[in-house]
């Protein structure tokens, strides 16, 4: 049973379904990558002219906030949306598949800036009943570079508000259902690198060199092992190996050897000690064969931590909206990364994941995000964006109380 607080939100998104997804359309067949998206910008802007927003751009990236201001004064509450694509060829065979070679919205961001462009509508439609305002973020640079810190750096998001809430959706997961958790959502992903210096020469005679590429094998199994036999199962910490570069010729020993990864922790504590403890390790193997190993530990995006007071607001506007049935709580984080976690650093606030595999097919056997062949069944869009407008809602009417 819908609340009185949102009598018709989800028909009235509903009702613009089709404008949600030709925006989303538009964004999918010419995606743009990186932080700078001045293409999608417009696109979202030419969609939203109509509306009384006042735009703030600028700075670094081509970010956009866009401010909603109520009738009356209040509480601030942002809502963000990010712009990015992947930098990979698409194979759905849609309509409006991408048109740019090696580039494809697989993350679902040009979803997630339609559903917020929606949410944009819904509220616009309601300003007479505000109290308080609204930011729309739209953000550029989410997959590794940084957008949402570079957007707080540029002071578009001054002054913070009061909340904020993001929505993601996932490809592989039940249509309709939002899913959520208080605490830590998603992982902190730091880049590994760890340079193996040895002295190279004729494979033939291995007695004359110094070998980086044994030690440089020893390091990463004992980085897997060292990392299941110092951390607490309960709380994750992932190393994974991803390149191990070395050699030009099968009769030559290298002088070194390049290995890069990455690494995934919860919570702040771990993500210090593991930093130090992977220094530890490959220096001294290193140093048992002779060798040389230099680390570097580049930070990335921080925990997602989600603030319990602002779980608690989703999953009753999911209720109010959806029915009870269609919240999933969710029994432990993602050790995927999100640069919203920027935003929830400094502003108590959300993200939500929302199910959008097409309704009666198996959900577990679809495609996930980062698939060339990832599909979004449309028809949950709408309910994105009532979702998200409904966070703003209650909230400005409410507070956490």
């Amino acid at each position: 049973m819908r609340a009185m607080l949102h009598p018709d939100l989800l028909d009235s998104a509903r009702a613009m379904s089709d404008r949600i997804v030709a925006l989303r359309r538009a964004i999918h067949a010419e995606p743009e990558l990186g932080l700078q998206t001045p293409g999608t910008l417009a696109k979202v802007r030419g969609a939203l002219a109509h509306l009384p927003l006042d735009w703030r751009e600028g700075g670094t990236t081509t970010g956009a906030v866009a401010t909603l201001k109520g009738a009356k004064p209040g509480r601030r509450v942002l809502l963000r949306g990010d712009m990015d694509a992947l930098p990979m060829d698409e194979h759905t065979g849609l309509d409006f598949a991408s048109t740019i070679p090696g580039r494809m919205h697989a993350c679902g961001h040009d979803t997630h800036t339609a559903m917020l462009a929606g949410a944009a509508e819904l509220l616009a439609a309601r300003r007479e009943e505000l109290a308080g305002e609204v930011q729309f973020m739209f953000q550029p640079g989410e997959e590794g570079f940084h957008g949402a810190r570079h957007m707080l750096e540029d002071g578009l998001i001054d002054p913070l508000p009061d909340a904020a809430f993001a929505l993601h959706i996932m490809p592989n997961a039940r249509h309709g259902a939002i899913a959520g958790r208080a605490g830590a959502l998603m992982a902190s992903a730091d880049a590994l690198d760890i340079v193996v210096e040895g002295r190279g020469g004729h494979a033939s005679m291995p007695h004359d060199t110094l070998d980086p590429v044994p030690a440089a094998c020893a390091i990463v199994t004992a980085l897997h092992a060292m990392v299941t036999r110092r951390f607490n199962a309960a709380d994750a910490v992932v190393v994974t190996v991803t390149m191990i570069e070395a050699g030009t010729a099968n009769n030559v020993i290298p002088d070194r050897v390049a290995i890069r990864g990455t690494i995934r922790t919860l919570t702040p504590r771990n993500r210090d000690t593991v930093a130090r403890l992977i220094a530890e390790t490959a220096q001294g193997i290193a140093a048992g064969y002779g060798v040389r190993a230099d680390v570097t530990v580049t930070p990335g995006f921080p925990v997602t931590l989600c603030d319990e007071r602002a779980v608690a607001l989703g999953r009753a506007v999911t209720g109010e909206l959806f029915g009870e049935g269609d919240w999933i709580p969710m029994p432990a984080p993602i050790m995927g990364a999100e640069d919203f976690s920027y935003v929830l650093e400094q502003v108590p606030g959300a993200m939500f994941f929302l199910g959008v595999a097409p309704e009666g097919d198996d959900w577990r056997s679809c495609c996930s995000i980062h698939s060339s062949r990832m599909f979004v069944d449309e028809r949950a869009l709408p309910s994105g964006s009532a979702l998200l407008a409904g966070c703003a809602l209650r909230f400005l009417e409410r507070g956490f109380d």
